[in-house]
């Protein structure tokens, strides 16, 4: 794998949290607008179209069972021309990939392991290979909330099939690809743990002989650290959780999973917190709260989210729709100490956690370019005031100046951290 590929956590927008299955081309340009006007200045660059854009009747965030798709002669399956018009001809995503790209970003899509059930009943062949899609499904290998695929076997003419999809999609232009159902273990229990270890090398495999650079990211989550080492050699990205919403209890879970993979990703390998529901979500359907919602996180909330996705260098994917943003969403996706500190900190930690029944206190730091970084979790229901000596952090410990990344305030002299909190809320410090 191409270590050079995603070197620091790739900064995005992903369509799922507000298009659901049903996104569209004019809503990708509009977000692709957006972000190069307002987000890409500060490194954001990624615009990725998620999943069931080869469906033609998809229309909010539910899936449609055996529903028909669209595909090539060869089974693989290529954009409804209904939802993604500039396809039609055969061009695929390519004039949309060169839209995305013209703007000075780059263009990713999802996919979902293995091959179409539509393309194996219907028994299509493989591009450049004797076999065809009935040879190497895998029948007992499905998805327990998509009925779109089966797994492929571990053969030669699947990993044929897996490299005719990547050719594919070097030539629409792809630079991102989030594969679904692929990272957690808990849906395929026909076989031994961790089974989809070979579709994944097989995926890794076609992505390093496509001709292009393209970031993997595997979902849905829990990856199993047990499988650090493997997710490490062979993607650059990997879920930690199922898909994460705009709920508390969620969020206060993510403190578990960064504390369990603290000190695993860098050099082009990021454990990955999921999407940031931020803005205006769901707008298709009721989904996980009330249709079309700005999202049910309290500022606080907010501020919490984005400052331990930060700290423990999460990829940062958008998930609302930007053009919809208001002034607060924006002021947290362009603020430039905090990308700073996402992009280039390291050694990220937990080093204090002092809760009682859920509640309490939280406290992460971790290194940067000639400063530390410090950020302070109150997980309590009230407002509460939380205080950190600065030599438990600093050796020797000395008069530092202080930064509050969040209210862009600067104190000097300082030896103590004693914020007031409120509740669910954080603060963030760059201690120099």
């Amino acid at each position: 794998m191409n270590k050079s590929i995603a070197k620091t956590p790739p900064l995005g927008w992903n369509s799922w949290d507000c298009f659901g299955a049903a996104v569209n081309e004019n809503q990708l340009k509009a977000n692709a607008d957006y972000m190069a006007k307002h987000l890409k200045p500060f490194g954001w660059e990624y615009i990725v179209c998620d999943i069931q854009w080869y469906e033609p009747k998809a229309k909010d965030n539910n899936y449609n069972n055996f529903t028909e798709l669209c595909m090539d002669k060869y089974g693989r399956l290529i954009p409804a021309e209904n939802r993604f018009p500039s396809a039609k001809g055969g061009k695929g995503f390519k004039p949309i990939a060169d839209y995305v790209h013209s703007l000075g970003l780059k263009f990713g899509i999802h996919i979902m392991r293995g091959v179409p059930r539509q393309a194996v009943h219907q028994n299509l062949p493989i591009k450049n290979c004797r076999a065809k899609c009935r040879d190497i499904a895998h029948h007992f290998s499905v998805c327990s909330w998509n009925t779109d695929m089966y797994g492929c076997k571990n053969t030669e003419a699947a990993q044929a099939y897996y490299n005719s999809i990547f050719e594919l999609y070097a030539q629409w232009g792809v630079d991102f690809i989030k594969c679904d159902d692929i990272c957690v273990t808990e849906f395929r229990r026909w076989d031994n743990p961790y089974s989809a270890a070979y579709e994944i090398e097989m995926i890794r495999k076609a992505l390093d002989s496509c001709g292009r650079d393209m970031v993997l990211s595997l979902s849905p989550g829990p990856a199993q650290i047990e499988n650090a080492e493997h997710l490490k050699k062979h993607a650059n990205m990997w879920r930690l959780t199922g898909d994460f919403w705009d709920d508390w209890g969620k969020l206060h879970e993510m403190f578990d999973k960064c504390e369990l993979w603290q000190g695993v990703g860098g050099n082009g390998c990021w454990p990955d917190c999921d999407m940031l529901p931020l803005g205006r979500i769901s707008k298709g359907s009721a989904y996980h709260g009330a249709k079309n919602r700005y999202t049910q996180f309290t500022k606080p909330e907010q501020i919490t989210m984005m400052s331990l996705w930060g700290i423990f260098k999460s990829p940062l994917m958008m998930g609302g729709n930007m053009p919809e943003n208001d002034a607060w969403t924006r002021s947290l996706l362009t603020n430039a100490e905090y990308i700073e500190m996402n992009q280039s900190s390291f050694g990220a930690k937990q080093i204090r956690r002092n809760e009682k029944n859920g509640e309490g206190s939280i406290i992460w730091a971790a290194n940067g370019r000639k400063c530390k970084y410090v950020a302070m979790f109150n997980t309590k229901n009230k407002e509460q005031k939380i205080t950190l000596d600065l030599a438990e952090i600093l050796m020797p410990a000395t008069d530092c100046t202080v930064l509050n990344i969040w209210e862009n305030e600067t104190a000097e002299k300082v030896r103590r951290l004693s914020p007031v909190i409120p509740a669910h809320g954080a603060a963030l410090f760059k201690i120099i």
